[in-house]
């Protein structure tokens, strides 16, 4: 279920190298990666990507805003390493395999004929991609990574899945709500702008 395909007949490449190409083909043309590089039974590439993305967003935030570091027990930097380690490692993981079952769950009324799981995971753990920049204290800068996460969701359910833009974004409302609004700071940037 989580095993890396094939680069030579679908699925992404390994490695950094794999990662920043990923990156750029999602941000560039997210429709042309969605239909060519999702595959099933390939999560793992996905799976590393997102915590790569969720890793240089919190890490960035904690070197940016000095009031985020989490501080127990007047240890600052031990603490601020195993908040970072849990979030990419534990939290992460897990946040996005409970959000693909709630996105499938979804996408029932939407289309019988949907791909399966494995492929919600991808989509879910590629459109983090913008997000990278999300840990950057500009309210603007962080409004434009979730919006372009979130447009980009909707195209990654919408080729995947096979389904029209206005439904894959029906369906993914929710998804796009809890990972771009809550998740990545979209809805406090927007506050603190208005």
């Amino acid at each position: 279920m989580t095993q890396w395909v094939d680069p030579g007949t679908r699925g992404r490449e390994k490695g950094p190298i794999g990662l920043v190409q990923s990156w750029i083909a999602v941000m560039v043309a997210p429709r042309r990666f969605f239909s060519r590089a999702v595959a099933p039974g390939d999560q793992a590439p996905g799976l590393v990507f997102l915590l790569v993305v969720v890793a240089i967003e919190e890490g960035s935030r904690y070197l940016l805003v000095p009031a985020a570091r989490p501080v127990v027990d007047s240890q600052p930097m031990a603490t601020t390493v195993v908040v970072l380690l849990v979030t990419v490692l534990l939290v992460a993981p897990l946040g996005l395999h409970l959000l693909a079952a709630l996105q499938t769950i979804l996408l029932w009324p939407i289309t019988a004929d949907r791909a399966g799981i494995s492929e919600t995971v991808q989509v879910l753990a590629y459109a983090t991609a913008p997000c990278v920049f999300a840990g950057v204290p500009i309210p603007a800068v962080t409004i434009a990574a979730a919006g372009y996460g979130a447009i980009v969701l909707g195209i990654g359910l919408a080729t995947v899945h096979d389904v029209e833009y206005h439904q894959a974004l029906v369906a993914g409302a929710i998804p796009i709500a809890l990972v771009y609004g809550v998740v990545f700071g979209g809805f406090d940037a927007i506050s603190l702008l208005v």
